[in-house]
């Protein structure tokens, strides 16, 4: 029997090593998009990829066999996936755990670890937060990314979407609903993230959705020499997420409400990041100057990943998404990468970023990631941009 072809993101992972689609300057035309579906869905790798994710997924949770944690940003990736091989009661438990270490200001943490794996005591290392409502777990958040509450709600929205549960809503963790702490974490981001004068939320500098700073060898931590900035990837991130909580609530108060802050926010996205000439997002606007030398055009570099979410939240027209999975087509070509999930090209030059692992085409800097390009594959099949042949 065929498996479900209900392609989740982890599914669609695959298809960023197996085609390129690319932007059809024309109008689309019904065949064309029956053959393309056709080809899809009879090529024996999917079947084979889907079996791989399932088995992947039902070892459990966490990032790999080298992460004892579960992050919200890979569970937000392959939440669909682990509820067709898990119990529900499973997926609720672990969205249920990030709502359990909600910060007193509405913040949510980035992952969690057995108590018992957690070195509690590592100087330097995570500082952990505990629970005594989820006392089996202890908690950190890497503060230079501002993608934890986005990434949680967006999850909590694929989890309503694929099994019709709206009670979830409803259910109470540690004190209060599941939708009164979604909204509680977009205050957070609006109450402590927000700037005023170009009305978007701010976080560390990064490579594009990355979570490491250039000042830092550890670089997860914001410090004394952290470099705040303004990027595409965190305020798409937030559009998406209150689009996706606009659409799960029934309160008519919240839905005016954020209905207003993602209307605000796309247009200070399209005012502020979006270079008109040159086609593309600007990599950050800084705000208290840049970790990088004066001489460097930063703006030469094109992200992927911040583009691929920017499309997800509806904020590119179609041709511009047309012109930007060109452009990251040609990118592909000159980088020899396999994928679109090339992080950016070009890269940050060597020694750009302290860490050792972000070396030009390694880790976050120009790394190959198929579960950031599938973002992209998805985007282009909302839009149902596609060319044959490919």
């Amino acid at each position: 029997m065929k498996m479900n072809r209900k392609i989740s993101i982890l599914g669609l992972g695959v298809l960023c090593s197996m085609v390129s689609l690319q932007a059809n300057a024309g109008n689309e035309k019904e065949a064309e998009l029956r053959i393309v579906q056709k080809n899809i869905l009879e090529d024996p790798l999917m079947d084979q990829v889907h079996r791989m994710a399932y088995k992947t997924v039902s070892t459990g949770l966490n990032a790999g066999d080298g992460y004892g944690e579960v992050w919200i940003r890979d569970f937000n990736t392959f939440i669909q996936v682990a509820m067709d091989v898990m119990p529900d009661k499973n997926v609720q438990d672990c969205l249920n755990t990030f709502f359990h270490f909600q910060g007193a200001e509405g913040d949510i943490v980035d992952g969690y670890i057995d108590i018992r794996k957690a070195d509690l005591n590592n100087v330097g290392g995570y500082k952990y937060r505990l629970s005594k409502t989820c006392p089996q777990f202890a908690a950190h958040k890497n503060t230079v990314e501002t993608d934890h509450e986005t990434s949680l709600i967006q999850a909590v929205y694929q989890y309503i979407r694929k099994s019709g549960n709206t009670d979830y809503l409803k259910s109470v963790v540690a004190g209060k609903t599941v939708e009164e702490r979604m909204e509680w974490a977009l205050r957070y981001l609006m109450e402590h993230k927000y700037n005023q004068e170009y009305g978007l939320i701010t976080g560390a500098t990064t490579a594009d959705w990355g979570d490491v700073q250039p000042e830092h060898i550890w670089g997860v931590e914001i410090d004394e020499n952290t470099h705040y900035t303004i990027d595409i990837y965190d305020n798409a991130m937030l559009v998406l997420a209150i689009d996706n909580f606009l659409e799960m609530t029934t309160n008519e108060g919240y839905k005016s409400k954020w209905g207003k802050v993602k209307n605000e926010l796309a247009q200070n996205i399209r005012k502020h990041l979006w270079d008109k000439e040159k086609q593309k997002f600007i990599p950050h606007i800084y705000l208290n100057g840049s970790p990088f030398p004066k001489n460097f055009d930063e703006n030469q570099i094109y992200y992927h990943g911040g583009t691929a979410v920017a499309i997800l939240a509806g904020l590119l027209s179609k041709e511009e998404i047309e012109q930007a999975n060109s452009r990251m087509l040609e990118n592909v070509r000159k980088a020899g990468a396999q994928t679109i999930g090339l992080t950016m090209y070009p890269t940050y030059p060597a020694g750009f970023f302290k860490g050792v692992g972000m070396y030009p085409y390694g880790y976050q800097n120009g790394g190959d990631w198929t579960w950031f390009g599938a973002r992209m594959i998805w985007g282009l099949g909302r839009k149902r941009i596609y060319q044959r042949g490919l």
